[in-house]
């Protein structure tokens, strides 16, 4: 069935949109909080198209759609209720402390990327047109033709708007991330950039007598402007969303709507310019110019070592944590002739993974790899390098340093070139338009470098059999693996024999023995119950890691032969929101059978009130589905497929 009409159906044979407060998902189920469940229409919800079942639990009706779909029938259920009713999004808990601080940190920006892309790109716009590029360099394009003279003024306005204003955009998408009202934290960015106050970009040049002041009962606090500013717009936004919900715990109902915005706007601004304000201004400031100056001081050698890291950096996700760095670097350019030496670098790192991926393509003579390697090589050339690192460059390696080597070349020549970019992009091919049109020469040698050395090793690694090696070790590790045949029909994947093994110690069950009935009726397949006796899991068989849902707590794998495999450890653990769950495998990664995939902690899923049982459910196969049950270790068999 249609998603868009699935989920129509549901809503309407659950009381309609205005009987759900929230909608969210898990690995396999539409999870819906309805205000009447009496309203609800089960049989008319399991007779729908690709509904594998139902069930009530902690407070919500689940509707069971399976992996895959559920994602695609939510976003058509939010769509048509509307996104405000999407319940708070699992919260990823696994990492330290930094790695927490990262994802925040993205989930911050990446929703106004799109605004400061826009002024960038309109900012390089204007440099185009008012660029001295004619008669030996002396004219420009409006000096030739005077008439357009204005749109030019005009776009250079729409272009530094998102960076006069950016406190606005951070306000907004900050508070909204710390669970305050992001009207609230908008309307705390405005405040922060109020014509009223010296403009932050003056108050160098501005002598210290002149600097404007707020005298509160001899209290001289100064009365200055946050513009371009990043460190103290985040640390705003908490301290608002923080003073916003303690005020909404202890006013009462009858006064809330009047005073918590009064109150949480008047004492989060006084905080914001007394004390938290000056302190992070000047700290933002220092990690800016620290991290510039650095760059700069150590010339082509710190470009070197920036574009080396670059992609062992992205790995981790921590190049995240530059965000806030590049956007102050970029909003600053829009007042000097500065800007970002991230993202040039970033630009150079793709070119060269791409470069690295497209010489696997040429000396490769595996062809489900070349079928890889075309596609995301270009995808990397284009910006997206993902494909090609994880599916190509790290599983030959030899490539990987190949593309990292290259990177670091080109890096290097951006830096003792100085090439800068004033707008974000696609870090790739199209970053052109992200750079200084000053400097589109020597961006252009810079990623000729990148791909050219990346290009070129790779050829290397592969004339002295280094890359041929490593393809042989990955075919002799599947030399074991037991020929299967399969044919495929529309709907269930046939497979002539196929054998599972435990992913974890404990005693096994037929699923019909699960203690959550909806594994139980098998509605999303047939497989085995494991009352758990340790808390890691490991893959069952070879096969690709298809879905990792964000909580931890389930993992989809898919084998070469087709088979679709779910693993869901404990029971409703959606609910703990990642807390007791650790992942070691990323989506798209290939796993072999024992590889360890995840880790869950049994004292924290308890003492919740869930059950640790985990299940193991083969999804749309046909066929006699034996199962070995009992005690059993890792690696022990459990499952015939026939």
């Amino acid at each position: 069935m249609d998603n868009r009409k699935l989920a129509e159906d549901i809503i309407k044979n659950v009381g309609g949109k205005e009987n759900i407060i929230s909608a969210e998902h898990c690995a396999t189920r539409l999870r819906l909080q309805l205000k009447d469940f009496s309203l609800r229409n089960d049989e008319a919800i399991m007779d729908l198209d690709d509904v594998k079942g139902t069930n009530m639990a902690n407070g919500q009706y689940q509707i069971i759609l399976g992996s895959g779909k559920v994602n695609l029938v939510t976003d058509e259920v939010l769509k048509i209720i509307g996104d405000d009713k999407l319940s708070d999004a699992p919260v990823e808990k696994e990492g330290n402390w930094l790695q927490r601080a990262v994802k925040t940190l993205s989930d911050i920006f990446v929703p106004i990327i799109p605004a400061i892309v826009a002024g960038g790109l309109l900012m390089g716009l204007n440099n185009i047109l008012t660029a001295p590029f004619f008669n030996g360099r002396t004219d420009s394009i409006i000096s030739l033709y005077p008439g357009i003279a204005g749109l030019a003024q005009m776009i250079n306005t729409f272009s530094s708007a998102a960076f006069a204003f950016l406190p606005v955009l951070i306000g907004f998408s900050a508070t909204k991330k710390f669970g305050g009202n992001p009207y609230l934290g908008a309307a705390m960015g405005m405040i922060m950039v109020h014509p009223d106050l010296l403009n932050a970009y003056n108050l160098a040049a501005t002598p210290a007598n002149e600097i404007p002041l707020w005298n509160i009962l001899g209290w001289d606090i100064p009365a200055v402007g946050y513009q371009g500013t990043v460190l103290p717009v985040l640390a705003v936004a908490w301290i608002l969303a923080k003073i916003e919900i303690r005020l909404h715990k202890i006013t009462p109902t009858w006064l809330d709507n009047l005073t918590t915005p009064l109150l949480a706007t008047l004492i989060t601004g006084f905080i914001t310019f007394a004390l938290v304000g000056p302190l992070l201004r000047t700290a933002g400031d220092l990690l800016t110019v620290g991290i510039t100056t650095m760059y700069n001081t150590l010339g082509f050698l710190g470009g070197a070592l920036f574009g080396l890291f670059y992609a062992p950096i992205t790995m981790t996700g921590m190049h995240h944590s530059f965000i806030p760095i590049e956007t102050q670097l970029i909003a600053k350019a829009t007042t000097s002739a500065g800007g970002s030496f991230i993202f040039p670098t970033a630009s150079m790192n793709n070119v060269a993974q791409g470069a690295a991926v497209l010489a696997v393509l040429m000396t490769t003579k595996n062809e489900k790899m070349k079928s890889t390697a075309a596609a995301s090589g270009v995808s990397a050339l284009l910006g997206i390098t993902e494909p090609a690192m994880f599916g190509i460059n790290l599983r030959l390696r030899y490539p990987f340093i190949a593309a990292i080597i290259g990177s670091a070349v080109g890096s290097a020549w951006l830096a003792f070139r100085h090439v800068l970019a004033i707008a974000l992009g696609a870090a790739g091919i199209p970053g052109f338009i992200s750079i200084r049109p000053e400097s589109w020469l020597d961006f252009g040698i810079g990623m000729i470098l990148a791909f050219g050395v990346s290009f070129a090793l790779t050829i290397f690694f592969d004339k002295s059999g280094m890359l041929r090696q490593v393809e042989k070790d990955e075919k002799s590790m599947t030399k074991n693996e037991p020929e299967e045949k399969e044919v495929k029909d529309s709907a269930k994947t046939k497979v002539l024999e196929f054998d599972l093994f435990s992913p974890m110690k404990g005693l096994v069950k037929p699923i019909s023995e699960s203690e959550d009935g909806a594994f139980a009726s098998k509605a999303l397949g047939d497989g085995v119950a494991i009352d758990i006796g340790s808390n890691q899991i490991f893959a069952p068989c070879d096969g690709k890691v298809e879905t990792v849902f964000p909580t931890g707590h389930a993992i989809g794998l898919s084998t070469s032969n087709g088979i679709n495999i779910l693993i869901h450890a404990g029971i409703d653990t959606v609910n703990l929101e990642g807390k007791g769950f650790k992942s070691f495998v990323s989506e798209g990664d290939e796993v072999k059978k024992g590889d360890l995939l995840m880790e869950m902690d049994p004292q924290v899923i308890k003492e919740a009130g869930y059950s640790t049982q985990t299940m193991l459910v083969l999804m749309d196969v046909e066929g006699t589905i034996s199962v070995d049950q009992g005690q059993k270790e890792v690696g022990d068999h459990i499952i015939r497929i026939s």
